[in-house]
């Protein structure tokens, strides 16, 4: 059986462990005051002034959440999302067996 794939990109190491040490939320601070916003936000509203602040950036410069972006964008698809959930469940045995 041949399988239909795309060319692969060069990931390396590095782009694998920051992916999973991403964080699931990023703290701001503005006016003073610490707050925290999803890490794929690109704007939030200060608790403080209620000012709308830039929290991401927006540059032709990949960054890791572009990453998840693609991700986000491909788990659009029909089936995409069963297919991710099948692969959690994998993971999440796999590490309880360890």
């Amino acid at each position: 059986m041949e399988l239909k794939r795309i060319p692969d990109p060069p990931i390396t190491t590095d782009l694998v462990e920051a992916i999973r040490a991403f964080p699931v939320e990023r703290e701001v601070i503005h006016c003073g005051q610490p707050f925290h916003v999803s890490p794929f936000d690109f704007y939030a509203d200060c608790p403080a002034c209620r000012s709308r602040i830039k929290v991401r950036a927006l540059s032709a410069v990949q960054e890791v959440e572009d990453v998840f972006d693609a991700v986000f964008e491909w788990l659009n698809q029909p089936g995409a999302e069963a297919s991710m959930r099948r692969r959690q469940q994998e993971i999440k045995a796999d590490a309880d067996e360890t």
